[in-house]
């Protein structure tokens, strides 16, 4: 399993429809992807026109071959492309080590 990492910046003023957006673009389109596991956005704190998306594959193919590559990334960006202040920063992440509740040993 592989972990996405995309980093969003928005316009000020603009969270609650963002927020709307990326709720509804991971519900429908996202989600429905081949190798979706799970997602989770965070919000910043210092800086809140800042948003982390975080999604977890099953491959790092079934984001950047059978998701950016197929129909449902067109769907996805004009859900939320519309937000971005600037292009997102997107990168993946192999887990190397994992500790707290719900941990499995490596």
């Amino acid at each position: 399993m592989i972990l996405e990492h995309a980093d969003f910046t928005i316009p000020a003023g603009k969270n609650a429809e963002f927020e709307e957006a990326i709720q509804r673009g991971i519900a429908t389109v996202i989600s429905q992807a081949r190798g979706f596991v799970d997602a989770k956005v965070h919000k910043g704190i210092e800086s809140p026109e800042r948003y982390l998306l975080t999604i977890h594959w099953q491959t790092l193919e079934n984001h950047t071959v059978d998701f950016r590559g197929g129909p449902l990334f067109p769907q996805w960006r004009a859900i939320v492309g519309e937000y971005f202040a600037k292009p997102p920063v997107v990168e993946h992440f192999d887990l190397v080590v994992e500790h707290g509740a719900g941990a499995s040993a490596l």
